[in-house]
């Protein structure tokens, strides 16, 4: 019996390094660009904007909610890889302060506390994304708009919701990580290659 389940752990796990990779490889190459061009771009339309109510006395009425919503997008797609990266603020001298003094049973309950910290992280971004789906049913079929009403909400909010889904997927990879260092057994290849990279992650 602990040949094949063995077997299936290997299994599981090197497709979870792949899936692990194919997710990076997306966030680094198509994701970062998307949200760095809507930013860029729309910061630019803002700039433009200025200068042609302050400079010619005319404006877009659509102008405002655009850049609004879309830098809010450009924002949001960036959450999931922000977390990946592990970037975001985090409040952690207590964690640290229990694996490098606290021993062996100080390293077990900074494990279990980062654990359980992405399993409640996990959690919310399913619960964000579940219950919200029914607002967004009613913004596409309501065909609810922006202030200036030139532009659907619901295309924004579905960004949000992806976004936030994203999120969740980069904390569901962590959580996966975690619980096999817990377990004594080596944490997934290509997380552990960025962070040889990119130094040590708190």
């Amino acid at each position: 019996m602990a040949e094949p389940k063995r077997l299936s752990y290997y299994l599981l796990d090197g497709l979870m390094n792949k899936l692990y990779e194919t997710w990076r490889l997306f966030q680094d190459n198509f994701l970062q660009y998307l949200s760095a061009i809507l930013l860029l771009g729309l910061t630019l339309l803002a700039i433009a904007e200025v200068v042609r109510r302050y400079i010619l006395g005319v404006s877009f009425e659509w102008q405002q909610d655009l850049v609004t919503f879309g830098i809010l997008s450009g924002i949001f797609l960036f959450f999931g890889i922000t977390q990946a990266r592990r970037a975001h603020l985090r409040v952690s001298a207590l964690l640290l302060l229990l694996r490098e003094k606290g021993g062996k049973t100080g390293r077990l309950i900074a494990s279990l506390a980062e654990i359980f910290g992405q399993v409640l992280a996990v959690w919310i971004c399913a619960y964000i994304v579940w219950t919200s789906s029914e607002h967004l049913i009613y913004l596409i079929k309501e065909e609810r708009k922006t202030e200036s009403l030139y532009f659907l909400m619901w295309p924004f909010f579905l960004t949000f919701l992806i976004s936030i889904g994203f999120l969740g997927i980069s904390f569901l990879f962590q959580l996966w990580n975690e619980v096999k260092l817990l377990a004594g057994l080596p944490g997934l290849p290509s997380m552990r290659k960025e962070e040889e990279d990119s130094g040590p992650i708190l």
